[in-house]
């Protein structure tokens, strides 16, 4: 429950108040008696108590003339009989209005943020893993691939870092169902549309950057995505840094939290890297994720983990036990190749994950790999002109939520960067089924990259059914 009055009141304290108007005429919260019981955006979710939020590009004046709300807010008078509270920032009200509606949901739990260009989703796994080693399984999980409000039930989220109602919403069931900790993944998104705006995070990683999510309906250049990743940082009590990453001294100048770094030359190194295996924080740690970079998320997960009173004990057990779905999973075809499933998406990710592979598997090495359609426009460049630096490898090109794109058109931009032959299949299943026919020994490899175990491809704007990269690769193998 909140008041009109205590609404206006946060509003004019972030400076983000205009004006009350009520049919045509201009008042005073002092005048109006009102309280909500429900904060909702979405026109079709509303009752006579609502505090309807009309946000968004698209939002249509149509959307509010049949609606039964005793207010809405938006950046606009949209001049209809419904009273209208109208602010500067309509994202940044919805936050600080939900912060305060659900009670400051952020005050009962330990918060721990991860954000990055890749590993994320990694990171928020082990750190899932150790913390409920530690509190015994009372750690929430919100991620790209499993969100989680009780640490049994588990569900995927539309979203990699919920709407802020939603967000709040969340973080206060968490709490009524005894959760202690929670561990999110922060997108630069969720900084550029104030999804978490006025939230502070107990513990903030920064796992890495690099250039992606370049492109018209996200982030115009990299200098945009950088800052808004950095924002994590800024709105952090403690910091967890990646030493090796891009721009890594530029990131720690800006520091003004407590914080720790780790990787080569830093305070907390890895050493005595192996396959499943790894020393850190002066103890050996069994992994099942191969891939130092794995490792590097571990560690971060770690140290982050321990900052909110994980023992070191625990971290071992944590990362001993965590797997993720769609991400390194590994299978094995009868004739013993190797068929790796793997989220990577950009130019980045793939060389990593290629890294990990081409030394154990040397014989015929096939990559099956597309780009998104209408975003990330920059990785069809990137892993184009990483694929024309790897002859070795075999190429596949194939759809990978194509949206409102042809497909075989992305496709051919990304051949279009590679000067040796490659193969064009737009349907996904036929193309990993054909990688996998091509195996012969159990020294060749399938890569499958981008999808992980996303059921569904987004065309034309809809989600369509998609059985997901491990479940077709399982029927081939």
């Amino acid at each position: 429950m909140i008041t009109l009055k205590n609404v206006v009141s946060i509003l004019k304290n972030d400076q983000n108040f205009r004006d009350l108007i009520i049919g045509g005429e201009y008042f005073s919260s002092c005048h109006v008696a009102c309280t909500f019981d429900k904060l909702s955006y979405d026109s079709r979710d509303v009752t006579d108590s609502t505090l309807f939020f009309a946000k968004g590009l698209n939002f249509k004046r149509d959307f509010l003339t049949d609606l039964a709300i005793p207010f809405y807010v938006s950046e606009i008078d949209y001049e209809v009989a419904i009273p209208a509270l109208i602010v500067n920032n309509i994202k940044h009200a919805m936050s600080l209005i939900a912060m305060h509606f659900y009670n400051q949901p952020q005050n009962e739990l330990k918060t721990l943020a991860f954000t990055g260009t890749k590993g994320k989703t990694t990171a928020a796994y082990f750190a899932k893993n150790i913390l409920d080693t530690h509190n015994g399984g009372k750690t929430a999980l919100f991620s790209t691939m499993d969100t989680t409000l009780d640490g049994k039930t588990f569900f995927k989220s539309a979203l990699t870092t919920p709407e802020s109602l939603d967000l709040f919403r969340m973080m206060r069931e968490a709490v009524e169902n005894g959760m202690t900790h929670l561990v999110m993944e922060v997108s630069s998104q969720a900084y550029k549309t104030a999804r978490v705006y006025g939230l502070t995070f107990d513990v903030g990683v920064f796992l890495n950057i690099s250039p992606d999510h370049i492109g018209p309906i996200e982030h115009a250049t990299f200098e945009d995505y950088f800052y808004c990743k950095r924002q994590l940082l800024a709105n952090s009590r403690y910091a967890v840094v990646n030493a090796e990453m891009a721009h890594f001294e530029f990131v720690k100048s800006e520091l003004t939290t407590d914080h720790a770094f780790y990787g080569k030359g830093a305070e907390f190194p890895i050493s005595k890297s192996e396959a499943f295996s790894f020393s850190a924080l002066g103890q050996k740690f069994e992994i099942q994720l191969i891939g130092r970079f794995n490792q590097e998320n571990a560690v971060a997960a770690a140290l982050a983990s321990i900052r909110l009173g994980a023992r070191l004990a625990d971290t071992q057990i944590g990362i001993a036990k965590t797997t993720v779905p769609g991400r390194m999973e590994v299978l094995t075809q009868a004739n013993g190749a190797k068929v790796f499933v793997d989220y990577a998406h950009n130019a980045d990710s793939l060389e990593k994950l290629i890294s990990v592979v081409t030394p154990h598997q040397t014989g015929r090495v096939t990559v099956v790999i597309g780009t998104t359609g209408n975003k990330g426009e920059s990785r069809r460049r990137g892993v184009g002109e990483l694929l024309e630096r790897l002859p070795e490898i075999d190429v596949i090109l194939t759809a990978d939520d194509p949206n409102f794109e042809n497909p075989a058109d992305i496709a051919q931009e990304i051949a279009s960067f590679i000067t040796r032959e490659v193969r064009i299949i737009v349907d996904r299943e036929t193309a990993i089924r054909t990688a996998l026919y091509e195996t012969s020994s159990a020294s060749d490899a399938v890569i499958i990259a981008g999808k992980g175990v996303d059921a569904f491809q987004i065309v034309n704007g809809a989600k369509v059914a998609y059985a997901g990269d491990r479940k077709i690769a399982e029927k081939y193998l």
